[in-house]
């Protein structure tokens, strides 16, 4: 158990333990939902600039665990060019498997 102090102005200062477990840093937030039976649901909750919110959709975050997947069961190629890189896409589009 972990205990914090609420100082003048209602602040606190989360204990370090705690940061780790909510994976939050300076300028990240904390978000707190109260539930019907009193009990208090407390987890980190990081900002995500608009600029980057592509990469944290559904479709994109799957991609990125299939390109995972993919790496670690060494299903990639290596190219020594760009050139060699589109041959290669050509062929996997047209079914060649360059």
């Amino acid at each position: 158990m972990t205990r914090a102090k609420v100082r003048a102005k209602a602040q606190l200062t989360v204990p370090d333990e705690i940061r780790r477990a909510l994976h939050i840093g300076e300028g990240d937030e904390i978000e707190f939902t109260v539930h019907d039976d009193g009990t208090v649901t407390v987890r980190g909750f990081v900002s995500i600039p608009t600029d980057q919110l592509w990469f944290w959709t559904p479709e994109w975050q799957a991609g990125e665990g299939q390109a995972e997947a993919d790496i670690a069961a060494d299903r990639t190629t290596f190219h020594r060019s760009a050139e060699d890189m589109f041959a290669h896409l050509d062929g996997i589009d047209s079914g060649d498997d360059a």
